[in-house]
């Protein structure tokens, strides 16, 4: 059965009443809480992973501190399963998501974007491994909030130009080192296409609705501020933190809503996109 343990307590805190009037809206604050924190599980952890052994990892430890983040993100990857705390339908998400990302960082490190400042013996190229979990955290995060809310769509685009979008953006993540940059018309295209689109979310038992768009951003908001940290605890860093730590640019905010794009549309090929009823 291709459900996780969070299935039945979902069921269990979605039947519970908790009356009228102020204690209606305190649980539902509560539970959308809850839920959100389930879904940011993996990507939790991970960034728990990133800070604690930033602080407190021996520097004197027999094995690299990046790979001891990388056997740690996989004995959670394989611990979750194990628990059935994650679908395996979400694991394959994130299976996808390791490969995309890892292409991604053995370019962007090449290029000198960005670069991993400490040695690590499991790693590809100047890549640690650990990294491709970073981004297979996003997918993790949507692939699940999508579930846990019963995402529903109003309006929402094509398919099949949803997907020459997530492959243009992809395309320029690469292409823009020698070829202009056409970040501009692509967030242009996205806000065409997501324009009318709305996301209807279920929390207690009703739906509601917000634009997809602002969900979007939501969402690269949320990982440009984990990226800060990550950045903090030198799990990498860009060329502008090699003399101490400042905060990431917002310019890569834009990069965040791009990139979360990708992992959207990735998520829609595995996962129902559905009208209300």
């Amino acid at each position: 059965m291709n459900q996780s343990r969070f299935a039945a307590v979902r069921a269990r805190l979605e039947a519970y009443d908790p009356g009228p009037g102020w204690r209606l809206w305190l649980y539902e604050f509560l539970l959308f809480g809850f839920k959100q924190a389930w879904a940011c599980l993996f990507g939790g952890l991970m960034l728990a992973l990133l800070l604690g052994t930033f602080l407190f990892y021996p520097e004197d430890a027999p094995l690299y501190r990046y790979d001891f983040l990388t056997l740690a993100a996989l004995a959670i990857q394989v611990g979750m399963l194990a628990l059935r705390l994650e679908t395996w339908s979400e694991a394959r998400v994130i299976l996808i998501f390791h490969v995309v990302g890892t292409v991604m960082e053995l370019f962007k490190t090449a290029a000198g974007s960005w670069v991993y400042p400490e040695p690590a013996l499991l790693r590809i190229g100047d890549v640690p491994l650990f990294s491709g979990f970073m981004y297979a955290a996003v997918g993790s995060y949507i692939a699940r909030v999508w579930r846990i809310f019963d995402f529903r769509y109003t309006n929402y685009p094509p398919r099949w130009a949803t997907w020459l979008l997530a492959a243009a953006i992809y395309i320029n993540f690469f292409a823009h080192h020698w070829l202009p940059d056409i970040r501009l018309a692509l967030f242009a295209v996205t806000i065409v296409l997501f324009w009318r689109t709305r996301v209807h979310f279920r929390n207690w038992r009703a739906h509601r609705w917000m634009p997809l768009l602002l969900g979007f951003l939501l969402v690269a908001l949320f990982i440009w501020g984990a990226e800060n940290i990550g950045t903090f605890a030198r799990a990498w860093t860009y060329p502008e933190q090699e003399d101490g730590w400042r905060m990431v640019s917002l310019a890569k905010l834009g990069s965040w809503f791009l990139l979360m794009l990708i992992s959207f549309v990735l998520v829609a090929l595995v996962s129902p996109v559905r009208e209300p009823d």
